[in-house]
């Protein structure tokens, strides 16, 4: 039996009541995994490696600094 077909009998042995729960889980499950493309994992790699720069500032200031550029 594979894990699909076993996912699917505990499925049918959960309560109505208790599906809204699992259809969250579900749902979280089914979004596919995001790869990051080549530009994302050098900026991670240059703050890993010491480098880049770290904002500090709150949410505001950060929104006004970019408005600033």
């Amino acid at each position: 039996m594979s894990i699909k077909e076993q996912a699917i009998q505990l499925l049918d042995r959960i309560p109505e009541s208790k599906m809204y729960y699992i259809i969250g889980v579900l749902e979280g499950a089914a979004i596919p995994d995001e790869i990051p493309n080549d530009e994302t994992i050098d900026a991670f790699q240059e703050l890993e490696n010491g480098g880049g720069n770290v904002f500090e500032g709150s949410a505001s200031d950060f929104l006004k600094m970019m408005l600033e550029d």
